[in-house]
């Protein structure tokens, strides 16, 4: 098995591609060990000490590293972890994947909601998955639409650009009711 790794726009998280599917749909994020609970292939990269978060994808596995821990002394283990993951046969997540794309929204705002869901899934999550990472509805409210970051997303130091530049244009330019766009945490 031969797994690609690629930077992403966030220094302290790598996207590591093992050439096979990882999730069947969705995505799974794992911002600690203790949520790594239902997921045996993030619990064993989470035995890497200074990982600090991992995200799983269609295609690949997204892991957070500690800011003082250098990706030399790190990245072989977790190419190993990944590695010995697939080859047990283990399933990468125990039962079903529960966590819901986006949030839902009963409201007035229904079809504004619906619009800036679908905005997301056409325009937005493919492009942030490209850089190991996924960026997913929480909230519509006065105006403002409020995102939940995971992955290489979540602590990247170019995201407030992301979110400003790219999505909030994008958003405002096809929806006039959006005025802002902010991340949750």
């Amino acid at each position: 098995m031969f797994i690609q790794t690629e930077s992403t726009p966030n220094p302290a998280t790598l996207k590591f591609l093992p050439g096979q599917a990882v999730l069947e749909a969705g995505t799974a994020d794992f911002p600690s060990a203790d949520t790594a609970g239902k997921s045996p292939l993030a619990r064993r990269v989470f035995d890497v000490e200074g990982v600090t978060g991992v995200f799983l994808g269609s295609d690949f596995v997204t892991v957070t590293k500690d800011e003082g821990v250098a990706w030399e002394h790190v990245k072989p283990a977790i190419l190993g972890a990944i590695m010995e993951h697939f080859q047990s046969g283990a399933p990468v997540l125990e039962g079903e994947n529960d966590a819901p794309a986006h949030a839902a929204h009963d409201g007035p705002d229904g079809e504004i909601v619906g619009q800036i869901k679908e905005l997301l899934d056409t325009r937005v999550r493919p492009a942030v998955a490209q850089d190991g990472g996924d960026i997913t509805f929480h909230g519509f409210e006065r105006g403002v639409v409020y995102l939940h970051m995971q992955g290489a997303c979540a602590g990247c130091p170019s995201s407030t650009l992301t979110l400003k530049m790219g999505i909030e244009n994008l958003l405002r330019h096809y929806i006039p009711e959006v005025t802002e766009v902010r991340p949750i945490a």
